[in-house]
């Protein structure tokens, strides 16, 4: 299993977030096989030991999402095992995903989400105009927070008005900023300089203590603000990707450029946020259409 997750990680160039849960999916199943059949190699295993794990999670009503993707990591792992000549047969071939239902992704509505911005007073210090950034930054130009995370100071070219973007498999893109984004970035560069004297930081985003910003810290502050306009339990950064791409898609975008700009590996991903504009055209039919 070792040398599976170092050609995850070095070759596959899987994210930090992928291989946690992957780690978690495979030491399951590693204690699973332990406890009821007496396994130690999980190569041992095969399809009808495996589909009997599965059954389990269905009992213990694990969702289909969750069940589909440690699927998803046994079929990697089995197809590696064949590839180093562990096994002879992949016993994934004779496993079916359960059919998950498709979720629609949530996002804040534009209108109280602008005014937050707008109208909300947030403190002229290091603090204010990095929770701020935080919020315009991840809603401007929909990139990831793993993503955001990894943004430094020399990625923005303040002339050309775009940043360089490190996003999964280590692919990297070119979003645009806006005009809005771009004067933030400004202002909260300017009070990171008088915050921090002697400090060459180079991510973007850093700490009161001039350390890289990590997944839970923005997690709390997009929190803080977003439960502000909504009561949606939906408050986490990726819906802040989310509204990024349902907005664009409402005001007209292309469906091609909104993968381009979010990095999806295919417009299959990227549709998903078509039944939403499809939603809204049906409430204004319903509430505009003299038949409806």
């Amino acid at each position: 299993m070792d040398l599976f997750f170092k050609y995850l990680q070095y070759e596959k160039r899987y994210s930090p977030h992928t291989l946690t849960s992957y780690h978690t999916d495979l030491g399951q199943f590693a204690q699973y096989l332990q406890q009821v059949y007496e396994i130690t190699d999980a190569a041992e295993a095969d399809h009808t030991i495996i589909r009997s794990w599965l059954l389990t999670l269905v009992q213990h009503n694990i969702q289909p999402r969750s069940i589909n993707r440690k699927i998803a990591c046994l079929r990697s792992y089995y197809r590696f095992l064949l590839a180093q000549q562990r096994i002879a047969i992949n016993p994934m071939l004779r496993i079916k995903a359960p059919k998950a239902s498709k979720k629609l992704p949530a996002f804040v509505l534009e209108e109280p989400f602008n005014t937050l911005l707008d109208n909300f007073t947030f403190e002229e210090n290091f603090e204010g105009q990095r929770d701020r950034l935080i919020l315009e930054f991840l809603y401007g130009t929909g990139i990831r927070l793993a993503e955001l995370l990894g943004v430094e100071h020399a990625d923005i070219d303040h002339r050309a008005k775009v940043v360089r973007v490190l996003g999964k498999g280590n692919k990297e893109r070119i979003v645009p900023l806006n005009d809005s984004l771009l004067n933030s970035i400004a202002a909260y560069e300017v009070q990171k300089k008088r915050y921090f004297a002697d400090n060459n930081s180079v991510k973007l985003l850093v700490t009161n203590k001039a350390r890289p910003l990590y997944p839970k810290f923005v997690y709390r502050v997009v929190k803080k603000y977003i439960s502000l306009i909504t009561t949606s339990e939906h408050n986490s950064p990726h819906v802040l990707r989310h509204s990024f791409a349902t907005h664009l898609l409402n005001k007209g975008a292309d469906l091609n450029a909104i993968k381009d700009l979010l990095g999806h590996a295919s417009l299959a991903a990227t549709q998903v946020y078509t039944h939403n504009s499809i939603e809204k055209l049906k409430s204004v039919f319903e509430k505009a259409h003299p038949k409806a």
